[in-house]
């Protein structure tokens, strides 16, 4: 089973709000999930992503890829993505 990351949208007609999750990579976008592992509201601001560090890694170390536009945000918000641990 191929597993990502990816975000799934909530909230109302034009006020969005994203959970960040874990999938397979099969399920609809908003459809079932594994884990939920943050939330992310592009219309606070400033904008604001919250990511349980420690469940990310984890499910990095375990093959899951972090979609195109997670991968983004996760680079402007460093403070949500996991610490480098040394190994």
């Amino acid at each position: 089973m191929a597993v990502h990351i990816r975000l799934s949208r909530h909230g109302t007609k034009k006020s969005p709000f994203y959970r960040v999750v874990v999938t397979d990579h099969r399920a609809a976008r908003d459809g079932r999930f594994i884990e939920n592992l943050g939330t992310w509201n592009p219309l606070s601001s400033p904008e604001a992503l919250v990511v349980d560090r420690a469940r990310l890694a984890y499910w990095q170390e375990r093959g899951a890829q972090p979609s195109h536009t997670l991968g983004r945000l996760l680079k402007k918000h460093p403070a949500a993505a996991p610490a480098a641990t040394a190994g």
